[in-house]
């Protein structure tokens, strides 16, 4: 503990100032004293036995990464835990984990799982089970999935559909086409890329090359998802940019463009 000592002069202003001073030192350290130790979310939690710790779910926990905070039944590939809890036992032993993207549920991978099965491409109706990526709530049309919105579960072999993701980075980042239900199976049919650009939005466009970074505003003539070639209409000369959608309201042009459509080519050959 950090110790003050403080002399105060006789003279009533000073000592009220002093005293003003102290206080608003105190509380500095105060605030200090209780602070818990920043620590970031694992970009993939995942637990190697049926108990999950702080430790299996951020980076830096430091002394309490042995801290349990739940317990999965056997054979279970996933655990989904409520984000408010999980940040109330971190608090409690010292970890301050901001949630800043607003997560409420965390999706842990539980090690040691059995293989996921694989459905056939003609199932058989019956009581064959295999493990599918389901939706862990109810998504309305055109919302984002994130990671706590999908988990592995068991269901019934005939209700997988042919199209069914076999990832969880299939689905993360995507949209729902329509609105879904909580247990329904995921199928790619049902999904969309994400728009980060509206139509008529105004974007920013950047050309980076040979050590030259010039940007301007144009007016998107479509929509576009990250990755997708975008027409931007320049509003001042009036010509139309061919750029690469990169994010919300940005988009590249020129080598940088060129390079994105290449590998976006190519992953899909």
């Amino acid at each position: 503990m950090t110790a003050l000592t403080l002399t105060l002069n006789r003279h009533p202003v000073l000592s009220r100032l002093a005293i003003a001073v102290a206080a608003f030192v105190l509380l500095l350290l105060a605030g200090a004293a209780f602070a818990g130790t920043p620590v970031d979310l694992r970009d993939t939690p995942e637990s190697a036995g049926p108990r999950i710790t702080l430790g299996d779910l951020f980076d830096g926990a430091g002394n309490a990464s042995n801290v349990p905070v739940a317990t999965a039944d056997d054979g279970a590939l996933t655990m989904v835990l409520d984000a408010s809890a999980v940040q109330r036992i971190a608090h409690m032993h010292g970890l301050d984990w901001a949630n800043a993207t607003g997560y409420r549920r965390l999706v842990v991978q539980m090690g040691g799982a059995p293989e996921r099965e694989v459905a056939s491409a003609a199932p058989v109706r019956g009581g064959k089970t295999v493990d599918a990526l389901t939706f862990s709530r109810n998504l309305a049309t055109g919302e984002l999935i994130r990671a706590e919105d999908v988990l592995w579960s068991k269901v019934q072999a005939h209700l997988v559909p042919g199209d069914a993701p076999s990832d969880p980075s299939q689905v993360i980042g995507m949209s729902t086409r329509h609105t879904e239900r909580e247990g329904v199976v995921v199928a790619a049919r049902d999904l969309i890329a994400q728009k980060v650009i509206k139509k008529d939005q105004i974007v920013s466009v950047t050309y980076d090359a040979d050590g030259v970074t010039l940007k301007l505003q144009g007016k998107a003539l479509g929509d576009a998802a990250a990755g997708d070639v975008i027409q931007v209409l320049n509003t001042q000369s009036k010509k139309t940019i061919e750029a690469v959608a990169t994010g919300p309201g940005e988009a590249v042009t020129g080598p940088q463009a060129d390079s994105l459509k290449s590998r976006r080519f190519a992953s899909i050959q």
